[in-house]
């Protein structure tokens, strides 16, 4: 079949839609137009068969969205013709969906109205009045749509049963043995929510003891301030495509979430404690439901209070101290990933739903 697939406010390299599902889509033996900002730096597509097609679209960002999404609305309008299966990513493609089109399906990636309330770029007292908007938009696109959720937790949002595409990823048979690089990773979207300012503070408590914070992912305005003001004790990466951002995750003494308690979070996996545990790195988490519930569950990690530094900063110089607990901790970790957290048994339900609506 031939799927278009299109974000306009995702990075085209995103793990969930680039590297997991589009390549879920091609190993099946199928044809993908991808409508993306594929003209983002750190892109180029992996990919040289002749199923793969990109289409050039600017990206969406902060109150900078109407142009982008005219392009993407005429995007979408030449390349659905003869398409299979449409395969959207963002709430806001949603208002550029056009009439004639193939079964579309919508993939929820977050609780978008909860979402708006940490949302810098949008003014607060709008924040409600938008939030109403969102939901609004997500009923009738129940009506019209078919929806994928990515977590388990969205479906009480709405009022019918929907598949679940779990935010699971890649897990290698041997992980990487910890290395004599003393660093602590964190890999995602930086961002005062997601824990910047704490993690810029742990890398000054770490400092003074060799130990090095490496951030990896785009940073908005409030996050690269943390980061200005921190100076050396952390690193700083930028976006990095999800293959070589784990590479840096290898042999770490631990991957970093310390995300704040903000309603988005609480009924979500963050992912990259799921890959932390799939490269065999030790996990320091705060207490959001479902990631202290993996952590405690196989034993990979410590779970630290909401915005304390602190007792990261006891953690990872734990893990420092004992690089048999640190290995243990890793060993766990990886294991529980390989038997549970694995994207190829995903990746094939994911493959197989889509095949259903559009045939």
């Amino acid at each position: 079949m031939h799927v278009v697939v299109c974000t306009v406010v995702h990075h085209p390299a995103d793990a969930r839609i680039y590297y997991r599902q589009i390549r879920a889509l091609l190993d099946a033996g199928h044809e993908v137009t991808y409508i993306a900002p594929v003209g983002e730096p750190n892109f180029s597509s992996e990919r040289t068969v002749a199923s793969l097609h990109t289409v050039a679209i600017p990206r969406a960002a902060g109150r900078r969205r109407l142009a982008a999404l005219r392009a993407a609305r005429r995007a979408l309008a030449r390349n659905v013709a003869g398409a299979n299966l449409l395969l959207v990513h963002d709430p806001e493609l949603l208002l550029v969906l056009p009439r004639r089109r193939p079964p579309t399906v919508w993939d929820v990636h977050e609780d978008t109205a909860a979402a708006l309330s940490t949302k810098a770029w949008l003014p607060r007292p709008l924040r409600p009045l938008a939030a109403a908007g969102v939901i609004a938009a997500e009923r009738l696109a129940e009506r019209r749509l078919h929806l994928i959720l990515a977590e388990q937790g969205y479906a009480a949002r709405f009022r019918r049963p929907h598949p679940v595409v779990r935010n699971t990823t890649y897990v290698p048979h041997h992980p990487a043995p910890p290395d004599d690089e003393r660093r602590v990773v964190y890999v995602g979207h930086l961002s005062p929510d997601r824990g910047s300012g704490d993690m810029c503070e742990l890398g000054r408590l770490l400092a003074p003891h060799g130990i090095t914070v490496h951030l990896v992912g785009p940073a908005d305005a409030q996050a690269r301030a943390h980061i200005e003001a921190a100076g050396e004790a952390v690193r700083w990466h930028g976006f990095v495509p999800n293959d070589e951002a784990m590479r840096l995750v290898d042999g770490a003494l631990a991957g970093l979430s310390l995300l704040r308690d903000e309603p988005n979070f609480r009924s979500s996996m963050p992912t990259k404690v799921v890959e932390y545990m799939a490269r065999g790195v030790p996990v320091i988490s705060t207490p959001l439901p479902l990631a202290a519930e993996l952590v405690e569950r196989y034993e990979c990690g410590f779970v630290v209070p909401f915005g304390d530094a602190r007792a990261a900063a006891d953690a990872a110089g734990a893990l420092d101290a004992d690089r048999d607990l640190r290995v243990k901790m890793g060993l766990r970790g990886h294991d529980g990933a390989l038997r549970s957290l694995g994207w190829p048994a995903d990746a094939r339900a994911f493959v197989a739903q889509l095949e259903e609506w559009a045939h």
